[in-house]
């Protein structure tokens, strides 16, 4: 007991040289405002990391069937609360750590234009995050949630409408634009440092501090974001839709670009993305359908020979026998029964064996099965160029221009085979990758008669398709565009599937103020549309 007391007196001791050693390693040579708030924005940041039992139950079991970005062999679980009860808990944890940054914000002794640059990062995190839990839910807790740490007034937040969460959104993403500072080590009017995360910005860690290039990544993040969500709700409120497109569009401001998009990189990050591989290997259901497979060849060869677009090869594979065989969207009762393990770890060192019963295309192994080098996709350059070619499309915020819209899809289409095409040369681990083509074959490859939109004759629709082709796996932005249009790729009649009920924790421990959005919505069912459906 006595050398176990000597002991712990002996690293008291040792604490402030300790912690001395700590600040000086820690210290940002390029921006010498130091703050203690850089760990607890990187664990937001790190909260933008997919949850396990999301992807099981809200992606698989749910969002792929429902976009027919895939197809379910078989009735899946009921656990749908499972993956809700995730979604929603792990926003609201990183809701309250985003209210804390604030606070600290707030009581710093600095000039207020000293803090924009941070501001503006943490209101960008909040959009990402915001917009796609309402989306999800549609009216949320939100102006009083995540601040049960200031007030037990707080402890039970009453629920907002999309509507005001959206539009304040947009504002803050609007403020985000007017005032970050891209310039290299900038001071205030007075000389002041701007404060700044430092190293601790995890999310473009691969840029450069010294020259500020990360925050021009956030800036075109925060225009990016504006140009979907701005679209989203444009059916429901022009008037306030229209000029954010018409700004960031006629103004040319800065968006995400090519090889810009914005991902979380397990390599990059330091983590382990060990979660969709497990999603895909317990859930065992998903193959590729007989939908999406229409929308990458054009026949059903089962050799391939039909195939035009490259980003099958990458999606998808074959079956155990080396076959091309979608999965039909609406089996019947002389549909094979599927079965097979294409999603077993035993094929690290047996690729081939996918189980004599694997009768149907799975998905691509090494797409689900790497850990580190393949990303969580939040925003692709991609996306950017499709929406900017509705609104020429459409005549959205900008006048009507044909030209300028087939220009912006065909820019779209080689950003995503590019982007998917560079997915897969990534990856360390990935065996008998599909054929990487130059950006001549890429081009010519956009002028097959299914994907060039010059020859097209509702080019619209080929917009639409194509932006819920590249969400492949961002399955809730192609229920998102599905919902919004109804017009994305479709075998049958669209289920009524317009939302996730909320979970039943929010009814055990918000009773009150989610009884009362429940008779606001009239019911709690997936049947019910949120705010910016038409």
């Amino acid at each position: 007991m006595r050398r176990f007391l000597y002991m712990l007196m002996g690293v008291f001791l040792l604490l402030p040289s300790c912690t001395k050693d700590f600040e000086e390693i820690n210290q940002n040579p390029f921006y010498p405002t130091q703050t203690d708030i850089g760990p607890l924005f990187n664990t937001v940041v790190n909260s933008l990391r997919l949850g396990w039992n999301e992807q099981f139950y809200m992606h698989n079991e749910t969002l792929y069937g429902v976009t027919q970005l895939a197809a379910k062999t078989a009735v899946g679980f009921d656990n749908i609360t499972i993956g809700t009860e995730e979604a929603w808990g792990n926003y609201y944890k990183a809701l309250a750590h985003i209210r804390e940054i604030e606070e600290r914000l707030d009581a710093m002794e600095v000039e207020e234009e000293a803090l924009n640059n941070v501001r503006a990062q943490l209101k960008v995190l909040l959009a990402y995050k915001t917009f796609r839990i309402t989306d999800l839910f549609g009216d949320m807790p939100f102006f009083d949630a995540g601040r049960g740490f200031e007030s037990l007034d707080f402890a039970r937040p009453k629920f907002d409408t999309q509507e005001e969460i959206y539009k304040y959104l947009l504002e803050d993403l609007k403020w985000v634009e007017d005032h970050i500072n891209t310039v290299p080590n900038p001071t205030t009017a007075s000389g002041e440092p701007y404060v700044s995360f430092g190293d601790f910005d995890n999310l473009f860690n691969a840029d450069m501090l010294q020259d500020n290039k990360s925050l021009v990544r956030w800036r075109k993040f925060a225009n990016s974001l504006r140009l979907r969500y701005a679209m989203r709700m444009v059916e429901k409120d022009p008037a306030f839709a229209k000029p954010i497109l018409q700004e960031i569009i006629d103004n040319k401001l800065p968006v995400i670009e090519e090889g810009e998009e914005v991902i979380m990189s397990p390599a990059q990050q330091d983590w382990r993305n060990e979660s969709v591989i497990w999603s895909f290997a317990e859930h065992k259901k998903l193959r590729m359908g007989s939908n999406v497979w229409h929308q990458l060849s054009e026949n059903d060869n089962t050799d391939g020979s039909g195939i035009f677009d490259p980003r099958a090869r990458i999606f998808f594979e074959t079956n155990n026998a080396d076959k091309w065989v979608p999965f039909p969207q609406f089996p019947d009762a002389n549909t094979p029964t599927e079965g097979g393990i294409p999603y077993g770890q035993h094929r690290d060192s047996n690729y081939p064996i996918k189980g004599a019963d694997n009768l149907y295309s799975p998905f691509n192994y090494y797409l689900v099965r790497d850990e580190k080098d393949i990303p969580e996709i939040m925003l692709t350059a991609a996306e950017v160029h499709f929406i900017k070619a509705e609104a020429y499309m459409r005549g959205l915020g900008v006048a009507m221009d044909i030209s300028e819209a087939e220009g912006e899809y065909t820019l779209g289409v080689v950003a995503s085979i590019t982007f998917w095409q560079n997915v897969a040369k990534g990856s360390a681990i990935w065996e008998n990758k599909p054929p990487i083509l130059s950006e001549g074959e890429i081009f010519a490859a956009v002028n097959h008669p299914r994907l060039s939109i010059f020859t097209s004759n509702d080019k619209l629709q080929l917009i639409y398709t194509q932006r819920w082709l590249d969400a492949f796996r961002q399955p809730w932005e192609a229920y998102s565009l599905w919902r919004r249009t109804g017009a994305t790729p479709r075998e049958g009649t669209a289920p009524e599937y317009y939302r996730f009920s909320y979970p039943p924790s929010e009814a055990s421990n918000n009773p009150e103020n989610w009884s009362a959005q429940v008779g606001r919505m009239g019911d709690d069912s997936p049947k019910t549309k949120v705010w910016w459906m038409p």
